[in-house]
This record gives C-alpha cells, sequence and structure tokens, in this order.
C-alpha cells in the first residue's frame, strides 16, 4: 500500500459522486480557514480545560501524616 494519497473517486461511490463535488463548489479558500480556524479553536479550548484540572490537581496538599517506620 502506497502512503501517497490518491485523488480518485471511486466508481458508484455517493461521496466520491455527490459529495466531493459540492464541496469543491461551495467551499471557497476563506471557508476553508475559517473551518481550519475554528478547530484549532476547539483544541485550545479543550487544552485549557486539561491545564484548569492539572493546576487544581496540583494545588491541593496531601492529606494525613507522614510517620518515619524504623
Amino acid at each position: 500500500m502506497s502512503d501517497e494519497k490518491t485523488n480518485v473517486d471511486a466508481p458508484g461511490c455517493f461521496y466520491c459522486l455527490n459529495v466531493k463535488p459540492f464541496f469543491r463548489k461551495a467551499w471557497s479558500d476563506a471557508t476553508r480557514d475559517h473551518f481550519r480556524n475554528a478547530r484549532v479553536e476547539l483544541l485550545k479550548g479543550v487544552r485549557s480545560v486539561i491545564d484548569d484540572r492539572i493546576g487544581d490537581l496540583s494545588r491541593h496538599e496531601t492529606k494525613g501524616t507522614h510517620v518515619t517506620v524504623e
């Protein structure tokens, strides 16, 4: 199997015959950039939630007492 992407439409494929041509005509470069930026912002939001949770867990003190066993 080749790692190179092919741009071949499969005969009888609904996606290849209907969806791909629609997106080729309907999506401008500005639309593509908008959705790319939206994906980036979504990932930044997820990262922020994870960072906040890590910070919250790091702030809590451990409960209990340290006992040295001889």
